[in-house]
């Protein structure tokens, strides 16, 4: 499921005002939504605009993509649209990609039990071969 910030349109007929909401982007501009981020209201002379900046900015870590307009709005409150790089431990490092043909340095130990299977399967194989 791919998350998008945008906005939904609510108000009476000609005056306009939206709520910013976090919602699946295949979903209608109206339809259901992820959870509420804030509200602008365009028609008031400066615009208000007031949004929950730590909600946004857990939504857009999460990987939530803003539309054209809320980014132009975040931005004009100074929040990033892009999440922050986060510095990776020792443990989280991706480890280098073995060539295709290179062997691995020990084989796996096996427990007896499977060493038995291998032995009784193999000589299995070995009397249906010599009877054929």
């Amino acid at each position: 499921m791919s998350v998008v910030i945008r906005l939904m349109r609510a108000g009476a007929k000609k005056r306009p005002t939206y709520r910013m909401v976090a919602a699946d982007s295949r979903r209608q501009r109206d339809g259901r939504f992820l959870e509420i981020l804030g509200h602008y209201n365009p028609l008031t002379q400066p615009f208000e605009l007031v949004v929950h900046k730590d909600k946004v900015e857990r939504w857009i870590s999460r990987g939530a993509q803003p539309s054209e307009q809320a980014a132009s709005l975040l931005r004009s409150l100074g929040i990033p649209l892009h999440p922050a790089p986060v510095a990776k431990t020792a443990s989280e490092t991706p480890k280098p990609k073995r060539a295709k043909n290179a062997k691995r340095a020990a084989p796996r130990k096996l427990s007896s039990r499977k060493v038995e299977k291998k032995a009784a399967r193999k000589s299995t194989k070995k009397k249906a071969a010599t009877k054929a």
